[in-house]
């Protein structure tokens, strides 16, 4: 394997125990302790969300609270500081940019400490946001009512999904005209792509951990298409249980370069004018940096047996949060405008005039790289790729499960 930007062993093995309490067994939702409940009561949430919301009165309530804090993975979300404090003025959006990992683990070590400082915390990392999270009391789901017919039931429940995204597999278009290099994923395996197939750090990204255990997930898939492509049986290498396991073990030891940055990855292999770019397995929204940023980034549509891993990122009220109405508030301006449907015109740039009225805190996720979890909202230019792409879903249970056997299996055969 191959270091780009990358973080010593030693690191590695720090993650790893950090969150090898993992387990093996899924959670059940705790009861919330009586302070909880309290606050619970008071701010009309989880149990006590039971009648229909004035919205006006949470506005002016969330108007005296004065502020809302976010603990993001996202830091496009910083961009909507401007708007937000135009819609609401009187509310002050503190936004603190973490990462998935960084999101999650903050939130855990600051309420184990009783410090009650974020009011929205809105990550990937499906499985831990699940059962470390919402089942310890540490997270509240909050669906703004004006939004819960809108949004299908299992982007709802239990956590409402802000966006859905994906990893995919990017190549240069000016390196490789006309058609993606590849056709089954098992090519990147093979001594011609050795130490050209780049992707971020699993163990300290969220959603690159999320697409490496969702094509775990699927060994029979995985060994079909090995199959499909050598016309025979996949052998497995010792002590590798099964073929998704051993697509990375294969991957691994084929130099994949790890990079640090979702940002330096998608130049690394969409920059012009490269003799040897990479091929990135990275998160599909980076195509919008082909506008922004000049990019010649292309999308592998066509790959056997999966062209993109699905993944939510979730939006929930933290615990005790001190400023609950205006967290609903944010939580409703991330879905966007009421007004905005099937019909709305939008033209880019998104994140300007009209279009940004309408948007709102979807305007920066409006690529085709990105969905939002509402059924009436139209797909932005360019976007009709999402549908046409076969998608396996990150499960959060799997991920629970299964966590602490993959990262140890990462860090084994990354260290090899």
């Amino acid at each position: 394997m191959k270091k780009n930007d990358f973080s010593s062993l030693s690191r590695f093995l720090a993650v790893f125990v950090s969150l090898a309490f993992f387990g093996f067994s899924l959670a059940i939702a705790a009861s919330p302790p009586p302070e909880m409940d309290s606050w619970l009561k008071q701010a009309k949430l989880g149990p006590y969300d039971t009648t229909q919301e004035n919205w006006e009165e949470i506005v002016k309530k969330a108007t005296e609270e004065g502020e809302v804090v976010v603990y993001s993975s996202s830091g496009r979300i910083q961009s909507l500081v401007k708007q937000f404090s135009k819609v609401y003025p009187g509310i002050k959006l503190t936004v603190h940019d973490l990462g998935s990992t960084k999101s999650v683990e903050k939130t855990k070590r600051e309420q184990a400490a009783g410090i009650y400082n974020a009011d929205v915390v809105t990550t990937g990392n499906s499985g831990q946001v699940i059962h470390e999270m919402l089942n310890k009391n540490l997270l509240v789901n909050y669906v703004p009512h004006h939004f819960k017919d809108r949004i299908p039931e299992a982007y709802r429940e239990p956590l409402l999904v802000r966006v859905n995204e994906a990893v995919v597999f990017f190549y240069n278009s000016e390196k490789y005209p006309g058609s993606a290099p590849v056709t089954n994923i098992w090519e990147f395996t093979e001594p011609k792509f050795k130490g050209v197939v780049g992707m971020k750090d699993p163990m300290s990204s969220g959603s690159t951990l999320m697409a490496v255990m969702t094509l775990i997930q699927y060994p029979d898939e995985m060994a079909a298409a090995y199959k499909r492509y050598k016309g025979e049986d996949i052998k497995l290498s010792a002590g590798v249980p099964d073929a998704g396991y051993e697509f990375w073990a294969r991957m691994l030891k084929n130099d994949l370069v790890i990079f640090k940055s979702g940002s330096k990855l998608a130049a690394a292999s969409g920059k012009k004018g490269q003799n040897k770019p990479l091929i990135g397995f990275t998160n599909m929204t980076y195509i919008a940096r082909n506008e922004s940023k000049g990019f010649v980034n292309a999308i592998v549509k066509d790959l056997d047996p999966v062209s993109k891993l699905l993944y939510p990122t979730f939006t929930a009220i933290a615990r005790q949060a001190p400023h609950p109405n205006a967290a609903k508030v944010f939580t409703a301006f991330s879905l966007g405008s009421p007004g905005l449907n099937k019909n709305s015109k939008l033209s880019k740039p998104y994140t300007k005039g009209e279009s940004l009225d309408l948007l709102l805190g979807l305007a920066p996720y409006f690529d085709e790289g990105t969905r939002s979890p509402r059924n009436d909202v139209p797909s932005p230019m360019g976007g009709e790729i999402w549908d046409e792409m076969k998608a396996w879903d990150v499960d959060a249970d799997f991920m629970w499960k299964e966590g602490a056997k993959i990262r140890d299996f990462w860090i084994q055969h990354s260290s090899m």
